[in-house]
């Protein structure tokens, strides 16, 4: 008799699992399937596997013979899911502290075993608290126990909204983490444009006030715009951040691009401080077009208009981000295929900045061969990498593919968390040195 066997059955969603399949007939073929209902529709993957001369499969040591992925993927049924419904892109269910459930089940012949496997965003005692206050629009998760903790500001790219994912992992492992909107989100404009910078330094005095951080500690998180963005705050409030968590960054300021009001245009600016529009890449650039972009069938590759943006250094001067005066340690993530804008091109310029000035403080530079723009954390389905993005509709690939996604994922997170952790050590060190 089969048995499917999985450890643990039940943890938070970066946490590895063991699946095994055991009792089979040597050299059996099994066949694992999973079905996962996320947000409503459900994801399911399959993989044929060879029962060894012990009737067990492992998936920690074995590779499937056919299916959804290839090559010794422990977790593989998980990140190579598609959806049952074309167009699908979205991985957690709301709110997302409704835990993820995938049914597995083995076949081996004529015999099932059938077992569920439970990922959660949120771990027991971590709560949830929406905010719309003082012109704020987010949510606030908070770990279980009086704190203090050290705190987490995350911040969306051009898809605006609320990263709330983002936000209940991070209090999952013992951080106030304040998931602020800017766009595209209750009582706030549906587009990028003309965002203030003010606005989240109100985001980071009120995680303050709010929460009161262990050492003072607010971090800012943020992917693609998003990235942009925390290094541009990193470096315009460099006494309020305490670290720099920069996903698929850019080094210079961009305009509106895709996130973009219509009324102001796609060259109009994104970000402005003190009611003044800050430079950006596409402003007098002598080189820019979005014709590759826009050109040809799609999906289209957002990446190869901006390169040649970047081609005009007069334009690139006048738009990067000084990140010479951020205060605090950085941590970039890249990937080397990724679609929508060269993030690998841009974490070396922002890596290179800071070693040219001497950046007295940490910087860590994560860049994944082949890996995509969308680099999140492990465990979740890196399939979906071409999309119509959620403003302009404009059909795109985030490049990459599955495995490199995934690879991307699962390395990212456990390098973002201990550089968190070593940080915050760090602080905590010179506060003790300066008493």
């Amino acid at each position: 008799m089969i048995t499917l066997t999985l450890e643990p059955a039940d943890a938070l969603v970066d946490v590895p699992r063991q699946i095994r399949v055991t009792g089979a007939e040597p050299g059996q073929a099994v066949t694992l399937r999973t079905h996962t209902v996320r947000a409503g529709v459900p994801w399911t993957s399959e993989a044929t596997f060879v029962a060894d001369a012990a009737g067990t499969v492992d998936l920690e040591r074995d590779a499937p013979t056919a299916g959804s992925y290839d090559g010794v993927a422990p977790m593989g049924l998980i990140w190579s899911q598609t959806p049952t419904v074309a167009g699908k892109r979205e991985l957690f269910n709301s709110p997302v502290t409704e835990p993820l459930v995938t049914l597995l089940a083995a076949h081996a012949g004529e015999q099932i075993a059938r077992a569920t496997l439970v990922q959660r965003l949120a771990a027991d005692g971590v709560t949830r608290t929406e905010v719309r206050e003082d012109g704020l629009v987010g949510t606030l998760y908070l770990p279980p126990g009086p704190g203090p903790h050290p705190a987490v500001l995350i911040l969306n790219g051009s898809g605006g909204g609320i990263n709330e994912p983002r936000a209940a992992l991070w209090a999952s492992h013992g951080y106030a983490a304040f998931a602020q909107a800017y766009f595209k989100a209750p009582g706030l404009s549906d587009y990028i444009s003309n965002t203030p910078l003010e606005l989240f330094k109100r985001g980071m005095d009120w995680l303050r006030k709010t929460v009161r951080p262990l050492h003072d500690f607010v971090a800012v998180g943020g992917q693609s715009r998003g990235g942009e963005l925390v290094l541009l705050l990193g470096a315009t409030y460099p006494e309020d951040v305490s670290a720099v968590l920069a996903y698929v960054p850019g080094a210079v300021v961009h305009s509106g691009q895709n996130a973009a009001d219509p009324a102001v245009g796609r060259e109009g600016p994104t970000w402005l401080l003190d009611g003044k529009p800050i430079p950006h890449v596409w402003e007098n650039n002598r080189t820019a077009t979005w014709a590759p972009f826009d050109e040809g069938p799609a999906p289209h590759r957002h990446e190869r208009a901006i390169l040649t943006a970047l081609q005009d250094p007069d334009a690139v001067a006048r738009a990067r981000i000084p990140v010479e005066k951020i205060q605090g340690p950085v941590i970039l993530l890249s990937a080397t295929d990724d679609g929508s804008w060269p993030s690998s091109l841009y974490s070396q310029m922002v890596r290179d900045r800071l070693a040219e000035t001497g950046h007295p403080y940490p910087v860590q530079w994560l860049d994944f061969q082949d890996g995509g723009h969308s680099i999140l954390f492990p465990y979740v389905p890196t399939t979906q990498h071409v999309y119509a993005h959620p403003v302009s509709g404009k059909i795109s690939t985030s490049g990459g593919t599955p495995k490199d996604n995934a690879r991307a994922d699962a390395e990212s997170w456990t390098g973002v968390l201990q550089f968190v952790n070593d940080a915050v050590a760090a602080r905590a060190a010179r506060q003790q040195g300066d008493a």
